[in-house]
């Protein structure tokens, strides 16, 4: 019963506030009275010309520091391996832009595999290594195919590192 009373009352505030919120013009169109925050129409085109600026002076600042990577290798595949043993792997990585490289972060698609990457930005023409390992769990046989999701402040923004390997029982 409460419930009905509420969807009354509701429907009738929100009749009463959308005949108080809108006026005719006198070319017959409705235009909204309501204001944001009090702002007048003027005002919010202010306000909406500041943020797009803003977001301009951002996008151009990020596209200013962009650099370019490059890996020794894309796949790392381990061959025939068994279960439940560590396989490393180092991707080396070299910045080759005009930048600082920021290795923001690095996903892995399993639970099996853990991936680091390094801690400080890489000058330009300099190297550094992710390091991945791989360690199939019991049971986990047969063609396994992993990925590392390496995410940079490059373009494009995101690398797949790939590793494969073809585990056996023990």
């Amino acid at each position: 019963m409460k419930g009905i009373y509420l969807c009354v009352f509701s429907v009738l505030f929100l009749s009463a506030c959308a005949n108080d919120a809108a006026i005719e013009s006198k070319s017959g169109d409705i235009q909204s009275t309501i204001a944001a925050n009090g702002e007048n129409e003027a005002e919010l085109q202010e306000t909406l010309k500041a943020i797009e600026k803003e977001e301009q002076d951002r996008i151009a600042h990020e596209k200013a520091t962009l650099t370019s990577m490059t890996f020794d290798k894309i796949t790392q595949d381990f061959g025939k391996i068994k279960e439940d043993t560590e396989n490393k792997a180092s991707f080396v990585v070299t910045n080759t832009g005009k930048n600082p490289l920021i290795i923001e972060k690095v996903d892995v698609s399993c639970g099996c595999t853990t991936a680091q990457k390094p801690e400080k930005p890489i000058p330009p023409g300099k190297s550094d290594r992710i390091e991945v390992v791989f360690h199939p769990k019991v049971g986990q046989l047969n063609d396994q195919n992993k990925t590392v999701t390496v995410t940079a402040n490059t373009d494009p923004k995101i690398v797949v590192l790939n590793i494969k390997a073809f585990v056996v029982e023990k």
